[in-house]
């Protein structure tokens, strides 16, 4: 029997029942396979993949091509969790009529579920007309990674009451232009907790503290494979650098002393 597939009226009844609500980001096929295997509930194929997969040094340089080819990946590795496909730098900030076609090659071409797009007050038009012609919209305030030129680094939001009170007044644009899932990323948790009681539509934190909704996290952080760097609302649940590297140089000593491939290797 196939598993009961995660909807937009699934977690927000999650979010009426006071149930917690999972997210991982994922950008390949055994990632998704994995995750989905484990019972989340959201597969986000971030914009992420810029830096801990292609090499980035932000979000910026990722393009529709580059989301489009790693959605359709872990969209054919889940049964059960919903696929969000983040929407790249500048692939919805022209206007609002590329915006929902480029959404739309997100649902069309990709098979992902919903899209995600960054971007308070200013972008409440736009999630709007994605949202009126059937695109589920994931909205996203605080630190918002497309705009890390502008925060002047990955720097915690809303720490002024003036600041706080904007992106409180994001959130429930965000609400009223139809997105079924707010992220609250690098905001202090009170504001979370204030923002997460005020919107109907679930919230889900990444360095927002214990009260919203949900919460996502980068599955390279996860897994502690993103090198040296870890930030400090991540958990580290696996050290796989170090496992990863020990078998690499394993492989390497063995293949330099004629010890692999060995008899049972062998045809």
């Amino acid at each position: 029997m196939a598993p009961e597939k995660v909807t937009t009226v699934s977690l927000l009844q999650k979010k009426q029942k006071g149930e917690k609500i999972t997210a991982l980001t994922a950008y390949d096929f055994s990632t998704a396979r994995l995750l989905d295997e484990a019972g989340v509930d959201i597969a986000l194929v971030g914009d992420s993949l810029g830096m801990v997969v292609l090499g980035y040094d932000s979000t910026v340089p990722v393009t529709m091509e580059d989301m489009l080819h790693h959605t359709a990946a872990v969209a054919r590795g889940v049964r059960r969790a919903m696929v969000v496909g983040d929407m790249p730098f500048m692939s919805y900030q022209i206007n609002a009529d590329e915006a929902v076609a480029n959404a739309g090659r997100f649902l069309q071409e990709a098979g992902a579920h919903a899209v995600k797009l960054e971007g308070g007050q200013p972008m409440a038009e736009t999630i709007s007309r994605i949202v009126d012609v059937g695109i589920p919209v994931m909205g996203h305030v605080g630190m918002t990674p497309q705009s890390v030129h502008k925060f002047g680094g990955f720097r915690l939001q809303g720490k002024t009451e003036s600041d706080a009170e904007r992106i409180f007044n994001d959130a429930k644009a965000l609400e009223r232009a139809g997105a079924f899932v707010i992220v609250l990323e690098l905001v202090p948790k009170d504001l979370a907790k204030r923002i997460t009681e005020a919107v109907s539509v679930p919230t889900i934190g990444i360095g927002a503290g214990p009260y919203c909704d949900g919460q996502v996290q980068v599955t390279n952080d996860l897994l502690g494979l993103y090198g040296e760097f870890h930030p400090k609302h991540a958990k580290k649940y696996a050290n796989l650098s170090e496992t990863i590297l020990q078998a690499f140089k394993a492989y390497v000593e063995e293949v330099k002393a004629g010890k692999f491939p060995g008899p049972e290797q062998g045809f």
